[in-house]
């Protein structure tokens, strides 16, 4: 027996019942709570989170929220973006990725959006370009490593774009290991004390700096994934997840002559 596919919003009446997908095994964590609080706080500004169910199980969700309070580094007024898009486990190959998609393109053309844009990147930890290409988003700009920025327009409004100033954001934090990230992301808490731990093995300076607002996002970030960003020595290490132990086969230890 087929199984039926809803799909739920979630806002701040029902976000407490809930929850916003990730992490929903650890709902006592640092880094659950902090997004949950950091969810209250976005939902007047337009944020949107729809979660789709195979049943009663919760198999992936899409976030987004108008350009304006976008939490990466993308200029995108009137245009929707799109946080996160993610579909796990035996989801996968049942085109619900599609499904999140188009109600977030039907939202975005009801509302009057330009559009609606994704941050997309070739390596790891965020959503390939695959999906998007084939459901009509073109490539319009592109920022080291790997991003590619995709959007789908509905009328003739500027194009959105990156920024072009990575080198002077990533050298203003100077020498040693500096990560900058944002409750975003339920995985930051954690990954940020991973770095910190790395930096103390090694014993070369670190700091921790949070970016609390969309527009310090924008206008701050290292990457264009603006919530989660590892410098060492002026230079982007990482802008995903990393155990101790990977930070720690990326980092020469200091020479102690």
């Amino acid at each position: 027996m087929t199984e039926p596919v809803e799909i739920m919003d979630v806002d701040a009446n029902n976000l407490d019942q809930q929850g916003f997908f990730c992490y929903k095994s650890k709902p006592k964590s640092p880094g659950y709570q902090h997004k949950l609080a950091w969810l209250r706080a976005r939902f007047a500004e337009g944020m949107r989170i729809k979660i789709l169910y195979e049943g009663k199980r919760s198999v992936g969700f899409i976030e987004y929220t108008p350009g304006e309070y976008a939490w990466r580094a993308v200029n995108a007024p009137g245009y929707l973006v799109i946080h996160c898009l993610w579909v796990v486990g035996k989801g996968k190959g049942k085109g619900y990725g599609t499904r999140l998609l188009d109600a977030c393109l039907q939202e975005a053309r009801e509302a009057g959006f330009h559009g609606v844009v994704m941050l997309s990147s070739s390596r790891v930890w965020l959503a390939s370009s695959e999906l998007f290409l084939k459901n009509g988003f073109e490539r319009i700009d592109q920022a080291p490593p790997s991003f590619d920025l995709l959007a789908k327009r509905f009328d003739e409004a500027p194009l959105p774009s990156f920024p072009t100033d990575w080198e002077a954001r990533q050298g203003r934090y100077g020498a040693g290991l500096s990560v900058i990230y944002a409750d975003q992301c339920p995985y930051m808490e954690d990954a940020v004390r991973h770095i910190a731990e790395a930096a103390q093995e090694l014993n070369i300076p670190f700091q921790a700096i949070q970016l609390t607002s969309g527009g310090q996002v924008q206008a701050q970030a290292s990457s264009p994934y603006g919530v989660f960003n590892v410098i060492y020595n002026g230079k982007l290490l990482s802008y995903h997840y990393l155990l101790k132990d990977d930070l720690l086969k990326l980092i020469e230890p200091p020479s102690q002559e």
